[in-house]
């Protein structure tokens, strides 16, 4: 009986899985997880996501070899281990996977053995979605039209597994450490999540049963539930786009009242479609500013801006509200994620680039892909970017998006005592209101870092010097 070697990446689940599906076609599979260290980094949150998510695969797959290392050595190896005939594994964009996949598969191929990739992780492959020129998007809309117009293919059903008998399973994943110790951050996040193939499931499906009425809207509300939390299964492959894409159009057919809400929520999964689209056609996304232009940027340097951005001590309560949810959970609401990245390039003139290192430290969806992507669209200096002059207010986004300060007051409790017409200005707070709230600005939570029209101005200044630039570029 033929044996081929499946190796999981950012796919670990069995639905949906083309390389998977065709190996179990052919025979025995043999399964393996390769921790690369010559990818960059996870960060702490996406180690422990990733732990759990493998303990689980391994679970379903009843068995799943672990290893450490150069994964073209490993792959030849277990090769010869278990006399396999080739290997399949979904693709992956980044640029460093592209061109090491692109090798290992030349190298296999060339010694004879059986080597597919399929699709695993978008709806389209990157370069399938081309203009009417044949080039790349640059811009959303249009691309996901262009995906829409296509359709969507279908997902496919579980295989059957026949799991080949290996004397070496490799290591054990305790080994590698991923959980954190000494202090153990992550001990309330077993409450929170529920990593792997299962908790994604449930996870689409609860949404769209309960929370999926009013999204359309709701989505930007980080007070309510009306969103789907499914980002982290997503980035580890735990559910595919076109499984989400296909369970959404099924519920959308039987509660018709539920049609903009769902269109809507199937539109965000396809930017993460578009995020594969431009770092796959332009790989230099995340070094680079996407527009030249913005090379000349007057960026600040300040250590003490950005900890308190980070430790959301920031004096503007929405921001510090995500700050502080992104570090207790690994997750920030899409809205504050948008004004916390505001805050940090347009008011604190902080390259994005230390917004995007922090993101993917914290974040359980830290993704290359969207990261990169969204981080340069919020600078303006991305595809498809926010305009220049569209600088997030941090004060009036409260009263808009969180009215009754409840998304405030969960993550600053020091403000709690605050009516709603000063929870998101406890600056503007008179003396007797602050002592009554028992705030005392200063001690129990800061001054704005930054005065919001002073930081406007500077923000508009320097993006006039990049409109310089560009006009230059362009006479």
């Amino acid at each position: 009986m033929k044996k081929t070697i499946v190796w999981f990446r950012q796919d670990l689940r069995l639905h949906d899985n083309h390389a998977l599906c065709a190996a179990c076609a052919k025979g025995e599979i043999i399964p393996i997880f390769i921790l690369d260290d010559n990818d960059r980094k996870l960060g702490g949150a996406s180690k422990w996501w990733l732990h759990h998510s493998l303990s689980a695969l391994k679970q379903s797959l009843g068995g799943l070899v672990l290893r450490r290392g150069d994964p073209l050595s490993i792959i030849q190896s277990l090769i010869h281990e278990a006399k396999a005939d080739g290997v399949y594994w979904n693709r992956g964009y980044e640029p460093h996977i592209v061109q090491r996949d692109t090798e290992i598969k030349s190298t296999l191929s060339n010694n004879g053995f059986d080597v597919q990739s399929f699709n695993g992780s978008v709806v389209r492959e990157p370069w399938e979605t081309k203009t009417g020129s044949g080039g790349p998007y640059k811009v959303y809309t249009p691309f996901w039209k262009n995906n829409l117009a296509a359709g969507i293919p279908a997902a496919i059903l579980n295989p059957k597994i026949e799991l080949a008998t290996i004397d070496n399973l490799g290591e054990n994943l305790t080994d590698w450490n991923l959980l954190p110790t000494n202090p153990n951050w992550s001990k309330d996040w077993n409450a929170l999540w529920t990593p792997g193939e299962a908790g994604a499931i449930a996870r689409l499906n609860s949404f769209l049963q309960e929370d999926i009425k009013g999204y359309g809207e709701l989505r930007n509300r980080p007070d309510l539930p009306n969103i789907s939390r499914l980002s982290p299964h997503i980035h580890f492959g735990e559910i595919s786009p076109r499984y989400i894409c296909e369970k959404a159009y099924a519920r959308k057919t039987k509660i018709a009242n539920y049609t903009n809400d769902i269109d809507k929520f199937v539109a965000e999964v396809g930017w993460r479609d578009f995020a594969n689209h431009l770092l796959f056609n332009f790989p230099d996304i995340p070094v680079k500013n996407w527009k030249p232009a913005f090379d000349v940027y007057p960026w600040r340097e300040s250590k003490a801006d950005l900890q308190a951005w980070q430790k959301g001590l920031t004096g503007y309560p929405m921001v510090d509200a995500g700050m502080r949810e992104l570090w207790h959970t690994g997750y920030m609401h899409n809205r504050i994620r948008m004004l916390v990245g505001s805050f940090l390039v347009k008011h604190l003139q902080l390259h994005w680039s230390h917004g995007e290192a922090w993101f993917w430290d914290t974040l359980l969806d830290a993704d290359l892909a969207n990261n990169t992507t969204s981080w340069q669209w919020i600078s303006g200096s991305g595809a498809d970017a926010a305009p220049y002059f569209r600088i997030f207010n941090p004060i009036s986004q409260g009263p808009k998006f969180d009215p009754k300060g409840l998304y405030v007051r969960k993550w600053c409790p020091e403000l709690s005592e605050l009516p709603n017409n000063l929870i998101h200005r406890p600056h503007e707070a008179t003396t007797i209101e602050l002592k009554a709230a028992r705030i005392k600005l200063g001690k129990t939570y800061p001054h704005p870092i930054v005065d919001h029209k002073q930081a406007r101005i500077a923000a508009l200044a320097g993006y006039e010097e990049v409109k310089i630039a560009q006009a230059a570029k362009t006479a």
